[in-house]
């Protein structure tokens, strides 16, 4: 661990000089890259550095226990090196998931698309709701958000939207809100009272580039309609909004949200590259498949993954088994403490399958 920890150090300083040079930044794209990778080896140099320093600390204190006589002086150094020795194996702990390959997709920005499930008119509402909480915790995040298509439900909510989300590790947050959302409560619909269940599905996609998937575009049928949704006028007469068809998957992509028939093919372009990219990954899982299937790391869009308890106040993620009692809080976009244990679940299930091997 300490020869790859020195090699990632060496690394750290390394691009920190190459991104004070003159021509740092006469190649845009690199230098971004390069900055991403420094604030990325830097959070491990930190912790690698108050590591080393523990260690000397403890050192200077065992080399004081062999030459101190006075007892008084002797306890302190004895309750230092027991505090310095718990806060070493603290950080060893800390460096081990860090070290932790990342999923490369991580960093990316993704597409997100919220879909009603079974329940009807409280299906829509619902996906509604998860669309307001996912947008105050991107908001929270300082991230920034792009609709791309909407289709709203005459009742409220939405059939389905979609929408861009684009920051810094954006897809390594939100990929484990990938499956199925179930509601449990009243809805406004129902005039007996009775406690309804209903379900919307959500689905993270990584944003990908060409070179990520190969599309060719010879495969791809374009058709252009008046968009239906709100948008004023302009929207509504002309054609400005696009459906993409990939012939030979039956793949379909619409954006009606732009006024700009080109600004919306590029968006359904996007989507649709990103949907062809998701089969891809799927192949691949399905190919390196282990022994057992991972419980947060590749969340298909037809698993259950979380329930939303109105009567109770609960939320539970199936998933790691996790319950809050503060659903409004939860349903106003607090978030990150499922996001985070989800982390820690993934970190903790790649550290047991680097063991078997």
């Amino acid at each position: 661990m300490i020869d790859k920890l020195e090699t990632l150090k060496a690394r750290f300083e390394e691009v920190g000089q190459l991104l004070v040079q003159p021509d740092a930044m006469t190649d845009m794209k690199h230098y971004s890259k390069l900055n991403k990778e420094y604030k990325d080896l830097e959070k491990i140099v930190t912790v690698y550095d108050e590591y080393i320093n523990v260690n000397e600390n403890i050192e200077s204190s065992k080399e004081l226990l062999k030459t101190e006589k006075d007892e008084e002086f002797r306890e302190m150094a004895k309750m230092e090196i027991s505090e310095l020795s718990e806060r070493k194996e603290e950080i060893e702990e800390e460096l081990k998931v860090m070290l932790i390959p990342k999923d490369p997709d991580d960093s990316k920005d993704v597409i997100m698309e919220i879909r009603a499930g079974a329940g009807g008119d409280e299906a829509a509402i619902f996906a509604g709701d998860l669309y307001r909480m996912y947008d105050r915790y991107i908001e929270s995040k300082g991230w920034k958000k792009e609709l791309i298509n909407v289709n709203e439900a005459a009742s409220g909510g939405f059939k389905e939207i979609t929408f861009g989300v684009s920051g810094e590790d954006v897809y390594g947050a939100l990929k484990f809100e990938s499956g199925v959302h179930r509601v449990q409560r009243v809805p406004v619909t129902e005039s007996q009272g009775r406690v309804h269940t209903s379900a919307a599905s959500v689905a993270v996609l990584p944003e990908v580039e060409d070179v990520d998937v190969h599309l060719d575009m010879k495969d791809v049928r374009k058709d252009t309609y008046r968009s239906s949704g709100a948008g004023g006028q302009h929207v509504n007469k002309t054609e400005s909004a696009v459906r993409l068809t990939h012939i030979p998957t039956g793949i379909v992509v619409e954006c009606q949200d732009g006024r700009s028939q080109h600004k919306n093919f590029d968006k359904a372009l996007s989507v649709l590259r990103s949907r062809m990219y998701e089969i891809e990954l799927k192949k691949q899982e399905d190919e390196q498949a282990g022994k057992r299937k991972s419980l947060v790391g590749s969340a298909d869009r037809s698993d259950k993954i979380r329930t939303y308890n109105y009567p109770q106040g609960r939320v539970t993620d199936h998933r790691i088994g996790y319950s809050q009692h503060n659903l409004p809080t939860v349903m106003d976009g607090e978030i990150s403490e499922f996001v985070e244990r989800l982390r820690m679940a993934e970190a903790s299930e790649k550290m047991a399958q680097d063991s078997m091997v």
